[in-house]
């Protein structure tokens, strides 16, 4: 990859005097004036970005950061990769604005992504193109397990995230962020997840015996149990949002075998898991399981131009034509983009960097669990997260997690957190990233939580939510 100037000097960020710079503090004064309450990211990053290459960003002030956090997981390979900048510019000049009339843009995307399903998988599964959001397709998966089944209730998870639409928040699990927003979806049940270093039903991890799906496979088949046979069953196969917690393999063999028995759709939601970020293509392939609707969106065109799918089995496919419609579902930059994504992901064996890199930040920041306030250093892929927690009740230290961001980017490391209160401190790279900005990152966050933490007291770092705590999912 070429890189501008900025960029190709050193694989070390810069930081040249406080954050925010002059310009920066200018535009996020103006943006505070002009903008929705509900912005988030500069809240606690505060940067106005001027350029971005690969790895990196510069803003307005001329401070280059390592960005790890790569549009909440959307530039799966990077900013502006030149290839993917050229197939875009290819198609801008051909054709842009597509509704749902079949083009050769689409066509090939399409190819490209049935190419990646398991291949037992490819000839029975169909696509749906939504609206441009994950949201707006988890509303379409849920409309269209409801639509086959006709049964009206859904199975979700606790510590899962959706989205933020009136549908994908009723199936999301953070209640801070429904509170205001009366009258949601009826029929979400929530049943705990695998989330075992914070056992939902209180057990100590070295007693799980998978309690937690034993309770929702006895509320199923409990003809007393008071939930009714459920239209969909929507799951995260790795947490993002709730704090990269993977789910146990034991754990999502056994809600697909019970979903099969009883005949109940089981949607995988891989927005931020999926297009490579956990190593492999899905997230499902790593549980030998075949879901019967996959969600899919963030990082399909590999650039941030916004496309979002859902993949279902042809027997689901009783929807009326218009029944789930949206005007920029024909994105043709983005189909562009995606399949040109996919032959690099191939060509250059990214998802071999992807298991590679996610080995050597397990192994580099392995050694944070001696620090008495990091409660889990847990990943897979290039999805990671480090939980901090109160050593002496394990309460989650969300305002300790927001200081090592804060200290972080004042390094030169952009991060995310995320989980319950805020705690968990959220890496999500580029898929091509290199060894070395890995190790100078790794370096980074190994010092600032060693700053931060150094000086933590109990009473410092409790719990700190409010308004502005969600990112986007």
């Amino acid at each position: 990859m070429i890189l501008p100037d900025w960029a190709a000097i050193s694989i070390y960020p810069r930081v040249y005097g406080d954050l925010p710079g002059r310009r920066s503090a200018t535009l996020l004064e103006r943006q505070h004036r002009r903008e929705s309450n509900a912005r988030t990211y500069p809240r606690h990053l505060p940067i106005a970005i001027a350029n971005a290459s690969g790895s990196f960003v510069r803003d307005v002030d001329g401070n280059v950061f390592i960005d790890f956090l790569m549009g909440a997981g959307v530039l799966s390979l990077g900013h502006n990769h030149p290839e993917l900048v050229q197939a875009v510019t290819r198609q801008l000049s051909q054709f842009t604005h597509g509704l749902d009339f079949p083009t050769p843009a689409k066509d090939a995307f399409i190819e490209a992504q049935l190419s990646m399903l398991p291949e037992p998988m490819r000839d029975r599964m169909k696509l749906h193109f939504c609206g441009p959001t994950g949201a707006n397709a988890v509303d379409a998966a849920i409309k269209l397990c409801k639509t086959a089944t006709g049964r009206g209730d859904i199975v979700s998870f606790q510590g899962g995230f959706h989205g933020s639409s009136h549908a994908a928040m009723a199936v999301t699990g953070l209640v801070e962020q429904k509170e205001p927003v009366a009258n949601g979806m009826p029929g979400v049940h929530f049943f705990p997840y695998s989330y075992c270093s914070r056992c939902p039903l209180g057990l100590a991890p070295d007693t799980c015996a998978i309690n937690c799906v034993n309770y929702l496979e006895r509320s199923l088949s409990d003809a007393n149990g008071g939930l009714a046979l459920p239209a969909a069953v929507i799951l995260e196969l790795v947490q993002g949002e709730g704090g990269v917690v993977p789910a146990r393999k034991e754990f999502v063999g056994r809600i697909r075998a019970l979903t099969r028995e009883l005949d109940i759709p089981l949607i995988v939601d891989e927005v931020q898991t999926g297009c490579g970020r956990v190593g492999t293509w899905f997230a499902f392939e790593q549980y030998d399981i075949e879901p019967d609707v996959i969600v899919a969106s963030k990082a399909l065109s590999g650039i941030g131009a916004p496309v979002a799918v859902i993949f279902y089995d042809k027997r689901l496919d009783s929807w009326a034509p218009g029944a789930h419609t949206g005007t920029f579902r024909g994105n043709q930059l983005a189909f562009a983009a995606g399949a040109e994504t996919v032959n690099i992901f191939r060509r250059d064996n990214v998802l071999s960097n992807v298991r590679e890199r996610g080995e050597q930040i397990g192994d580099r920041l392995a050694k944070l669990q001696l620090n008495p306030w990091v409660r889990d250093v847990r990943g897979v892929g290039l999805m990671w997260g480090i939980e901090l927690a109160d050593p002496q009740d394990g309460r989650p230290a969300g305002a300790l997690a927001r200081k090592v961001q804060a200290r972080a980017l004042r390094r030169g490391l952009i991060l995310e957190v995320g989980g319950r209160d805020d705690c968990v401190i959220r890496l999500l790279p580029a898929l091509n990233v290199s060894a070395e900005i890995v190790d100078t990152a790794c370096s980074l966050i190994e010092e600032t939580i060693e700053e931060c933490c150094g000086s933590a007291t109990s009473s410092s770092w409790a719990p700190a939510r409010g308004p502005d705590a969600m990112g986007d999912g």
